[in-house]
């Protein structure tokens, strides 16, 4: 049996299926509120949905997991509520892993690519603490997320306790089925096949960077079956451990993106460019790039899909169809 927090959350209902889809029995540990996302769950036969308060005491005892999928997380990089986020990201990941040092479980966590801050420092795994003091991430939620890293590693490195098999996931720019309650958090291609519906053009960024066309700011887009397919493979391999980009190895610009959700819809790109907002504008990345070493020297071989192959499958396998849910 399988634990995944935040099982049904974008990334965390994409594994929970795929591990049901397996056999596997799963339980999921999440808060569904009140809006549309318990569809990202409706389709599974699930063992148990338990809320974050009630973990603890459903963890005493319990001899029988397999695993632990920690992808639960206060996730929006506009949360403000500092104590919240330490309280979600760093200490209740804290608890988990400590529970999971105790009764042997190995355990796979999400981080974020947001602990890279602008890439001043570059998108390097590395995980000396030299090389992990350099980051500055720019908002609480990459900073909540550095933390834990940080953590993590410093206990392993003392020789304090630690799950058999641990590795924590920097991901990448996710988009793909099972996003749809994420508001503005959404993947921009989400964004511009909504926007499409409406309209005949797609708005991008404008670019405020000498030297960088509108819409050629870059991104490390990843689709999320790709994330699920790394999850299940470093689950397989009991020696398997550490922190580990996960992106695709390749920066795409937003106007490949663009270009892609056309294709996707047989229609001729038209792209209108907007001034960034001021409130972000000063903070806006311009690149990100997984370096994709470490894992793939832990001997991941499977290729990523392109940008192109990847857009194509979302629409037409799941949001251009009457249910887009995975």
């Amino acid at each position: 049996m399988f634990l995944v927090t935040g099982g049904a959350g974008f990334i965390g209902s994409n594994i929970t299926a795929a591990l049901v889809e397996r056999g596997e029995k799963v339980v999921v540990c999440d808060r569904l509120g009140n809006d549309d996302k318990w569809l990202n769950i409706a389709k599974l036969l699930l063992e148990e949905i338990l809320p974050p308060e009630e973990l603890p005491h459903w963890l005493a005892g319990r001899r029988d997991l397999q695993a632990v999928i920690h992808m639960g997380a206060i996730s929006a990089t506009t949360e403000r509520d500092m104590d919240l986020l330490v309280a979600n990201n760093l200490r209740f990941s804290q608890s988990i892993w400590r529970w999971c040092a105790e009764q042997r479980v190995p355990l796979v966590y999400a981080s974020s690519a947001a602990t890279y801050g602008d890439g001043d420092a570059g998108f390097d795994d590395d995980p000396s603490p030299e090389a992990l003091a350099r980051l500055r991430p720019l908002n609480g939620y990459g900073w909540s997320k550095h933390l834990f890293d940080r953590w993590a590693l410093r206990a392993v490195a003392e020789g304090r306790a630690r799950p058999p098999q641990w590795a924590g996931l920097k991901f990448f720019n996710v988009y793909g089925p099972n996003e749809y309650h994420k508001g503005g958090m959404r993947s921009v291609a989400h964004h511009l096949y909504g926007l499409l519906q409406e309209q005949d053009a797609a708005r991008l960024f404008a670019s405020h960077r000498p030297g960088i066309a509108d819409g050629e700011q870059k991104r490390d887009f990843v689709y999320v079956g790709d994330c699920v397919e790394v999850m299940l493979w470093i689950l397989e391999r009991a020696t398997v451990s550490g922190l580990f980009n996960l992106g695709t190895g390749e920066a795409r610009s937003f106007n490949d993106l663009a270009r892609a959700v056309f294709a996707a819809l047989n229609r001729r790109p038209k792209i209108d460019y907007v001034p960034t907002p001021e409130a972000i504008r000063e903070r806006y990345q311009y690149f990100t790039q997984a370096a994709m070493t470490r894992l793939r020297g832990a001997g991941y071989e499977k290729p990523f899909l392109s940008l192109e192959d990847g857009v194509q499958r979302y629409l037409h396998d799941y949001l251009m169809r009457e249910d887009s849910y995975r």
